[in-house]
């Protein structure tokens, strides 16, 4: 979308981009409960799992929720750039974002880390 359009309907962003800042997304009532249910989650561990049909805002959600635990002291939030990888890539990944070395060969050794 061009500027030129975009200044003709008031809008700072392309509503239909998904590199909208997450300051610039709505929140709705029960994304604000997820998000609260999550970050009280965050010092017990655990994990969540966000699914649903495509197009229905999971994307939007995680940045968000990303944005709000990135606030929060004494947590590390990562974000994988590749989930379709193999088991292997995944905890590469994984060790690689959070500056822990991980052997994928030996997940046992590599969990007590």
């Amino acid at each position: 979308m061009n500027k030129r359009l975009l200044s003709r309907y008031s809008l700072k962003f392309n509503p239909f981009s998904p590199e909208i800042p997450a300051a610039a997304l709505w929140v709705a009532p029960p994304l604000e409960n997820f998000r609260w249910r999550i970050e009280q989650q965050v010092g017990e561990g655990g994990f969540a799992l966000a699914l649903g049909e495509p197009g229905t805002g999971k994307s939007a959600a995680l940045r968000l929720l990303c944005a709000r635990l990135g606030e929060l002291r004494d947590v590390a939030v990562g974000v994988l750039t590749r989930p379709q990888a193999n088991l292997a890539d995944f905890y590469r990944e994984l060790g690689e974002l959070f500056q822990v070395p991980l052997c994928p060969h030996n997940r046992w050794a590599s969990a007590k880390v």
